[in-house]
């Protein structure tokens, strides 16, 4: 991440320009140098794409954990804890709460006070065990602590408010299922794998039947409560591995990687009962729903898949239509 890079560089620059100036360089010359050039070192090696791949989290602690040697040392050679760079410990603190999280960032916090306090019993002259000193160190290490806080705090929002953008983003605000988007952005995916692989997969295009009458009825929050009840039957129904969304409207799809043409039919067998089963309560009136479902085989029924669209489509208003003739079955 370019923020943690100029994180690092740019305690490394304040670390090295404060060393310099002090008199410490003089005497402890090499030790600095080294110092200075394994921080340096380090952050190169962050830098590569090789280091830690594909352990991203594990990375982020190293860089934290590291930072936090870095400024302990810099500390040592500044004055201990009567050091003026100890708020250097904000850069680590900060990175941590808002890569890490809560729980790793607390415990970073502790270990800069029991740093700090390790210092302190190395500062000569100075006696960590007095009151005096308590006093000094709440207040050197509470600002820190507070910024720790307030900065997982944020963090969690954030990604909190990041995940909700993404699932308004994906899915259907009513039913919870895929929209439109992002269901053909993964089918058209699962088709080109499915082509490659000479494997099999069903579509499954499902429509409400006859949800405006359950809207003139009733009202519209009747209907979204249909849309909704047939949503979670289609989740009862299919496998994990299977994906369901809102088409638009009243109608809904449902894809089956792997299905031959026995178990798309035993899967829509199984959407049918599941939502005749379910009754929606409306005006102390107990109403049942009804799907007509369209399904296309591949390869059977069409090589793209936009024509397997088109022939589920078809099978789907085909089904509809038979629902609508004098004696079958349709009841909402």
């Amino acid at each position: 991440m370019r923020s943690i890079r100029s994180i690092e560089i740019l305690c490394l620059a304040l670390a090295a320009l404060v060393l310099v100036w002090s008199r410490a360089f003089a005497t402890h010359l090499w030790p600095i140098i080294a110092l200075l050039g394994a921080f340096a070192a380090l952050i190169v090696a962050f830098r590569s794409r090789r280091f830690l791949a594909g352990r991203s989290r594990i990375r982020l602690v190293t860089e934290s954990w590291a930072m936090l040697a870095f400024v302990t040392g810099v500390l040592w050679f500044t004055g201990k804890s009567d050091s003026a760079l100890v708020n250097l410990y904000l850069l680590p603190v900060i990175l941590s709460a808002l890569t890490l999280g809560r729980l790793v960032t607390m415990l970073q916090v502790a270990a800069v006070w029991l740093i700090y306090l390790l210092l302190a019993a190395a500062t000569p002259g100075l006696d960590p065990w007095t009151l005096a000193f308590a006093s000094r160190a709440v207040g050197v290490l509470a600002p820190i602590l507070l910024v720790a806080y307030l900065s997982a705090t944020l963090a969690a929002d954030i990604t909190e408010a990041r995940q909700r953008i993404e699932t308004l983003a994906h899915n259907d605000p009513l039913t919870g299922l895929w929209n439109l988007r992002t269901f053909n952005e993964h089918w058209q995916r699962e088709h080109q794998i499915r082509e490659r692989q000479r494997e099999p997969y069903a579509l499954l295009m499902i429509d409400v039947n006859q949800l405006e009458r359950l809207n003139h009825e009733f009202g519209r929050e009747a209907g979204d409560l249909a849309l909704a009840t047939v949503a979670t039957c289609l989740q009862r129904s299919i496998r994990s591995t299977d994906r369901a969304a809102r088409y638009g409207g009243d109608e809904f799809a449902v894809l089956l990687p792997g299905a031959g043409a026995e178990m798309a039919a035993a899967v829509v067998n199984r959407i049918r009962n599941n939502v005749y089963k379910t009754t929606l309560d409306l005006r102390s009136r107990m109403v049942r729903c009804t799907v007509s479902i369209g399904v296309a085989n591949f390869p059977q029924d069409g090589r793209e898949w936009r024509e397997l669209q088109s022939v589920a489509e078809h099978q789907m208003y085909r089904d509809k239509e038979l629902r609508r003739r004098p004696g079958s079955a349709e009841t909402a």
